[in-house]
């Protein structure tokens, strides 16, 4: 399966393109055994039939887990595994690649618990993912909140500024690391390099959680990858924009890291499943030898064709407004944010769906986002601009805002208690009207964009609620605690 493939990356470098999982998992369907281990369905012939049917037999016999037909293990690395993660690290420009099973939340999970402790103080930014906070409540650490420019056209969160977090380390000296996110699900950029080079002045860990940005060192029409600017450690959701299957991310530690790389593999040992699954890893390995294949590097650079095609023809169109770097921030041009006059983004995603077979990435109160992906064709970009520009030519109606409702929660936290002390505090559970004034015991956060909406240990006011309509009833802190 070995093949020469002319790299035209941000290197210019020729190289060979290997996929030592994909390689192996083949040898092992050419070479069938005798199966007397897990998984129990054997190769798929204990499966309902229907489902066979669906997703075919060759699928099912490919389902297996480490250690077996000589596929080496996750956990110490060994085997094809250990090869693949060291080409991945090699490609996307780290010294240490740890694949991913349970998305980039694992990777959060495995950073909070690996290098922060009980009562430590960590810059968080206020729309870091939940899966931070999760890893913050696991191991005590407590956040200081950073918020990032607000964006109040779009109702979302912007860019966060080198001199916030530098105004933070000066302010409390007793901050030992900086977690950030970017870019922002919508695709707003930071300016990582100024932050990282603030983070090394005050001698702090930099952590990016640029899950949204996996395919930036492949192109340079796309924004540069933290691993090059002075990040300490980054996650990348490769099944998001990388073309690898749902749940697989990985985790990178920098090449001029400080990090204890042990103790975040250590870390992800005890998080992750003891039988990982080898078609998810399989998939991981593929999507990083497909980026560095000419034929993968030729859809990233369609990919990024097919976005500004749309953005020219978006431009085109009454009524309808698009966010773009040309506002004063930075954007990574395949992920395209738009509105409607008139529309919610909700009521425009459903007439989308509904009249048009058409499937968004999200929908806010205010617009929806659309992803440039490596397998869309132009005629789909076609399709959908066509698509838009008839809804923004009619008339529809739009009720929405009469429920009141949000969807990207733009307030500032008042924290009352510690993220962990809130989350094991007693609980009881009681109406969300009668919880403004107490103190909330859990992560309520939606997904997309899994940005808290309420976090353990927060007041719960007023304003919380247009963003809770789909809540009936919030876990709080019980009084007396």
């Amino acid at each position: 399966m070995t093949k020469k493939a002319e790299i035209n990356n941000k290197n210019n470098i020729d190289t060979t393109v290997k996929a030592p999982i994909v390689e192996a998992l083949k040898t092992a369907y050419e070479n069938p055994t005798y199966q007397f281990h897990i998984p129990g369905h054997t190769k798929g012939k204990a499966v309902f039939k229907e489902f066979r049917k669906l997703i075919g037999d060759k699928a099912l016999s490919l389902d297996t887990t480490d250690e077996f037909d000589n596929l080496g293990t996750l956990h110490p690395a060994t085997g094809p595994i250990k090869e693949a993660q060291e080409l991945a690290a090699e490609a996307f420009g780290a010294k240490k690649t740890f694949f991913l099973l349970n998305g980039s939340t694992a990777g959060n999970l495995a950073i909070a618990m690996a290098l922060t402790k009980k009562g430590q103080k960590i810059i968080v930014n206020r729309n870091c993912h939940r899966s931070v906070l999760t890893g913050l409540m696991i191991s005590g650490a407590e956040p200081v909140w950073v918020c990032p420019t607000r964006i109040d056209d779009w109702s979302i969160w912007g860019n966060i500024e080198a001199w916030q977090i530098e105004e933070l380390l000066e302010k409390d000296k007793d901050i030992s690391m900086v977690w950030v996110t970017n870019p922002t699900y919508e695709g707003v950029v930071s300016d990582i390099k100024s932050i990282s080079a603030v983070c090394k002045k005050y001698n702090v860990p930099l952590i990016v959680d640029e899950a949204h940005g996996c395919l930036w060192n492949f192109n340079k029409h796309l924004p540069e990858t933290a691993l090059k600017l002075g990040a300490d450690a980054v996650v990348h959701s490769l099944h998001k924009t990388g073309g690898s299957m749902s749940q697989t991310s990985m985790l990178h530690i920098s090449k001029d890291s400080c990090l204890d790389e042990k103790s975040v593999e250590k870390a992800l040992k005890l998080l992750h499943t003891t039988s990982p699954s080898l078609l998810l890893l399989a998939s991981l390995d593929a999507a990083r030898a497909n980026l560095q294949t000419a034929n993968g590097l030729r859809q990233i650079d369609r990919a990024v064709s097919n976005a500004k095609y749309l953005r020219k023809r978006l431009d085109e169109i009454p009524n309808l407004h698009q966010l773009k770097s040309d506002f004063g921030y930075k954007t990574d041009v395949t992920k395209v944010f738009i509105k409607i006059d008139g529309l919610s983004g909700k009521r425009l995603e459903s007439i989308l769906e509904i009249d048009f077979g058409i499937e968004v990435e999200s929908a806010s109160d205010i617009g929806v986002l659309i992803l440039c992906n490596l397998g869309n064709k132009r005629s789909d970009f076609k399709y959908l601009a066509d698509a838009l520009e008839k809804i923004a030519s009619e008339n529809h109606k739009d009720i929405y805002y009469l429920e009141k409702r949000k969807h990207m929660p733009m307030l500032e936290p008042k924290i009352i208690m510690s993220l962990r002390e809130a989350y094991y505090a007693e609980k009881e559970t009681i109406k969300k009207e009668d919880a403004i004034g107490r103190i909330s015991a859990e992560v309520v956060a939606e997904c997309p964009p899994g940005i808290s909406i309420l976090l353990p240990g927060e007041l719960i006011t007023e304003e919380h609620l247009p963003y809770l309509n789909d809540y009936q009833t919030l876990d709080v802190v019980k009084k007396g605690q």
